[in-house]
């Protein structure tokens, strides 16, 4: 027997449950995607986009990878980026990290982890930018809920400074930049009170 054979059949009671409960959901969906929010997060499985803010499919678009980091030479990365807002047109970009990151902790760890470092090394640059800060902190773990933290900003930062988001706030296109992250313990999402809609609140933030 097929090892993800479960999976498929999961799939089927799904897609049943769902028809049965909206006849005309996945005919609707089929036609097109037109939703408000691009979701950067984290690949981590216990962190799904659309689960944590309750939305169904075709509402979020989204892209995650290893502690949602927003790289200006990761192609894969700006094209979603582009793609959500010069053809989605969404209104928000929602950068959102989470407590206890796997891969913000590796980052702090003094020892090699293989092919990851190079992109973890994204993440030890922000660690260096708040040393003084994040060191402050009373223990491990608060020094790594501090980095989680900084981490989510600087991403935000990042998404900011890309020439899409750049271009279309000059071009007048109402757009929204957020940052989230989220407690794995609890499931809540914390407002990181970093929210930028235009040139100039970038440019307030880099004073």
């Amino acid at each position: 027997m097929n090892e993800l054979e479960s999976l498929l059949d999961s799939n089927k009671r799904w897609a049943k449950r769902v028809a049965s409960d909206n006849p005309e959901f996945f005919s609707k969906l089929s036609r097109q995607q037109s939703p408000d929010y691009l979701w950067i997060g984290c690949s981590d499985s216990r962190v799904p986009a659309n689960q944590i803010i309750d939305l169904p499919p075709g509402e979020v678009f989204v892209h995650r990878n290893i502690a949602n980091v927003v790289v200006h030479t990761d192609l894969n990365c700006l094209s979603v980026v582009q793609y959500a807002v010069e053809v989605l047109k969404v209104k928000h970009i929602i950068v959102c990290g989470h407590y206890g990151c796997g891969g913000v902790q590796a980052a702090m760890e003094n020892k090699e982890h293989g092919l990851i470092d190079n992109w973890l090394r994204h993440i030890r640059d922000v660690y260096r930018y708040y040393r003084t800060e994040i060191d402050a902190c009373a223990n491990e773990g608060d020094k790594l809920d501090r980095l989680c933290e900084k981490n989510v900003v600087e991403q935000v930062l990042n998404v900011c400074s890309s020439t899409v988001v750049q271009n279309a706030w000059r071009s007048g296109q109402p757009l929204s930049v957020h940052g989230w992250i989220y407690s794995v313990q609890d499931g809540l999402l914390c407002d990181l009170d970093v929210v930028m809609a235009s040139l100039k609140d970038f440019e307030t933030a880099n004073q």
